[in-house]
């Protein structure tokens, strides 16, 4: 087939559906396609009306294409939904999830009855059903979320599934060689992340990727022509993507079923299936914005259910011949997961150590012994490093043996010291670059579907794949919204967040990030990790890697830092912990320094320069941690009622009145200027913290500060 083509399917009767070659179970007859189609338009009027709320137009209109996909194409057991070698769903289109609820019901998901569907949008806690559909639940592959990402998501599946089979499959003997279907609509390819991972789909040459494009025309505002009027096949064509085209999605279901079989049999790039739809195809406001995002009132659905052969003072009203039109899909689920279970005993028989890593790796479990390739503290280097380089120690020392690992970086991989040696590059196998089992992904600039793609690589099965990605600090502001949806769905991910602070130096303000950890130490279910050392870097893996079910990201640095004698890896764990007490015999120390990062240096030199006093430092690399363990612990850390606390960090004071009576902080943006320099404008230099705070605790006169009365030390320092 030549690649520049675009093939356009229409006009295939129903009852032709047997003799298509991809169709793998006898089609029913032309008025039982009919009745199961106008049998789900009404469902999703009903079920939008129910609670007066919900997104009916794209259930009406893509009800066909829902048939083909999980009627004829997709291959899943609906007994065993967790079956390895079945293809995944991703909904990028969100909102139009009733459409899969439905298809999720009448396919024989034992978890989907029609009670829970008819939960859709019902005022009770819980809901199975919810607005979006969400990972926790059986047939559901990730949380897409907001509009774009799940293509994205679909990229890293897909990405997932090319790399396990490049490692794993033999001649004879794919075990893991799964389609990715995704479901679009017009928003998700307005988004940004949606046509940055469209991009590198096409790059890549993943054929077992179908993008199913739900053309209605019509948004929440109307129609598309108000702010849309690219040509999208042919966009999608010039970034390396195969197009089929298919004109009346809405009615010609023969059309759609011949259109997905081409496209999962079609090789050497992704596809695009363009299927054109009239969104809320029957109500008296068909094709416009009304029917995208609200139901469509008693009145219309009665029109609606008369005009289809239905009686309109029935709800949820299905026929019986509906039920047996989807019965095959069980028998066919449970022969397909047969069929793969009996070649996959044969495979484990022919190939028996490949057999018990793809095994290990499918039960979401690193590679055993990989604890011991951590170097102990005296092993690590004693001159001063960036921690970003000390990140760089536990790469070389875990990702090489590991097929667990893929890592990546948005077009900084030397800076980040995310490379090893002997790696080789995901990329297609004939662009001369690498090939499919490469681990070492080359993202561009990308940053946002960088971290939208580990999402998917990640939930392809849980752990089997442990996604490192990696850019500035800064720029992880641009992912933020995919690292958002990776704690939501509690899928593990190692971010690499290096040139953390002012010192950057002379990038300048635009580059240093002085507010963004606000946002991600407020996140849920995320770890934000600062470490002050190598030792604590090394900490901050151990932390992520042994926690399976939340993200985390290290926050390192450009600027070298000393290695202290008094930091912990385990202390990492707990969230913040003593680095130093100058008079560790005092039954309370007269003052407490909490400190992060390469800012743990400066507070021990501050208490050096204290001498008189009782100064504890205290490194939290970790918020949240801390906020996890118990009173008793935190109050011996931090005592903040017997002691005066001062927190130091060169970024936002925003969160610090928790643990702190006083800080000092960053009130302004940066500015360009060599490293040192900054600190010492900034009011960061040893000597003048030593001053500020001896003068403040002098101040006190013995009383410590009430709730709400944190003072910022450095407030009214001077940017440029």
């Amino acid at each position: 087939m030549p690649d520049s083509t675009t093939t356009t399917l229409n006009g295939h009767p129903a009852d032709a559906l047997d003799e298509r070659p991809h169709v793998p179970a006898k089609a029913g007859s032309k008025e039982d396609e009919q009745l199961v189609i106008n049998t789900i338009r009404c469902l999703g009027a009903d079920l939008c009306q129910q609670f007066k709320g919900g997104h009916p137009g794209t259930v009406m209109g893509a009800a066909a294409i829902g048939v083909a996909l999980w009627r004829y194409h997709m291959r899943y057991n609906p007994l065993n939904p967790n079956w390895a070698g079945r293809d995944r769903f991703v909904l990028s289109a969100g909102h139009a999830c009733l459409l899969q609820y439905l298809f999720l019901h009448f396919s024989g998901y034992e978890a989907w009855t029609l009670d829970a569907v008819k939960q859709y949008h019902a005022p009770i806690k819980g809901n199975m059903s919810a607005g979006h559909p969400e990972i926790e639940v059986d047939g559901v592959e990730v949380t897409t979320g907001p509009l774009g990402q799940g293509i994205a998501n679909a990229v890293g599946l897909a990405v997932a599934g090319k790399s396990l089979g490049a490692h794993y499959n033999k001649d004879g003997y794919s075990v893991i060689d799964p389609t990715i279907w995704c479901f679009t609509g017009d928003g998700c390819l307005q988004e940004g992340v949606g046509q940055e991972a469209i991009s590198l789909a096409g790059h890549w040459g993943l054929d077992n990727l179908v993008l199913i494009y739900d053309n209605n025309s019509v948004t929440v505002d109307g129609p598309i022509d108000n702010c849309f009027t690219d040509d999208t096949s042919a966009k999608l064509r010039a970034t390396g993507w195969h197009v089929i085209d298919v004109e009346d999605g809405s009615n010609d279901l023969a059309s759609v079923v011949a259109a997905l079989g081409e496209a999962k049999a079609y090789k050497g790039k992704p596809v695009c299936v363009n299927i054109r739809t009239i969104i809320g195809i029957g109500s008296i406001n068909q094709g416009k914005g009304k029917v995208h995002g609200q139901a469509l009132g008693d009145d219309d659905i009665a029109q609606l259910k008369t005009a289809l052969g239905f009686d309109p003072s029935v709800k949820f009203h299905i026929p019986s011949k509906v039920y047996e039109y989807f019965e095959p899909c069980k028998s066919r689920g449970q022969e397909l997961e047969k069929e793969w279970t009996k070649l996959y005993a044969k495979y484990k028989e022919a190939y028996p150590e490949d057999e018990a890593d793809l095994a290990r790796r499918l039960r979401g479990e690193l590679k055993e012994g990989w604890e011991a390739k951590v170097p102990a503290k005296s092993q690590l280097p004693t001159a001063a490093q960036p921690t970003r380089k000390s990140s760089g120690i536990m790469v070389q020392a875990l990702v090489p043996e590991d097929l667990s690992y893929m890592v990546g970086s948005a077009d900084l991989l030397e800076s980040t010291f995310v490379s090893w040696d002997k790696m080789t590059e995901f990329q297609r196998p004939d662009g001369g670059l690498g090939d499919f089992t490469g681990r070492q992904i080359r993202y561009g600039i990308r940053e946002f579907a960088m971290v939208a793609i580990g999402n998917g690589m990640a939930a392809f099965q849980k752990g089997a794949i442990l996604p490192i990605m990696s850019t500035f600090f800064m720029f992880w502001l641009y992912a933020a919204p995919a690292a958002r949806m990776s704690a939501l769905m509690k899928l593990r991910f190692i971010g690499i967040a290096t040139h953390d602070s002012i010192g950057i130096g002379e990038d300048g303000p635009t580059h240093q990030p002085v507010a963004l950890s606000s946002f991600y130490r407020s996140l849920p279910d995320l770890n934000l990790v600062r470490p002050c050392d190598a030792e604590e870097t090394i900490g901050a893996w151990l932390l992520a890697l042994r926690d399976v079910d939340h993200p985390s990201i290290f926050a390192l640095s450009r600027q070298p830092v000393p290695l202290l004698p008094g930091t912990s890896r385990d202390g990492v764990a707990k969230g913040a912990y003593t680095v130093l007490d100058t008079k560790p015999d005092a039954a309370n120390p007269d003052l407490v320094l909490i400190s992060t990062g390469a800012e743990v240096a400066r507070a021990v030199e501050v208490a050096e320069k204290l001498s008189d006093l009782g100064v504890r430092v205290v490194s939290m690399p970790c918020m949240a941690r801390f906020d996890a363990q118990p009173y008793e612990y935190r109050r011996s850390v931090i005592p903040a009622d017997q002691a005066p606390v001062v927190a130091i960090e060169a970024w936002s004071s925003f969160g610090w009145a928790r643990y702190a009576h006083a800080g000092l902080h960053m009130h302004t943006f940066g500015m360009s200027a060599p490293q040192q320099t900054l600190f010492d404008i900034f009011g960061f230099g040893v000597d003048e913290m030593a001053t500020k705070i001896e003068a403040w605790r002098e101040g006190l006169g013995g009383r410590l500060p009430g709730v709400g009365q944190f003072e910022e030390l450095l407030l009214g320092v001077a940017s440029h």
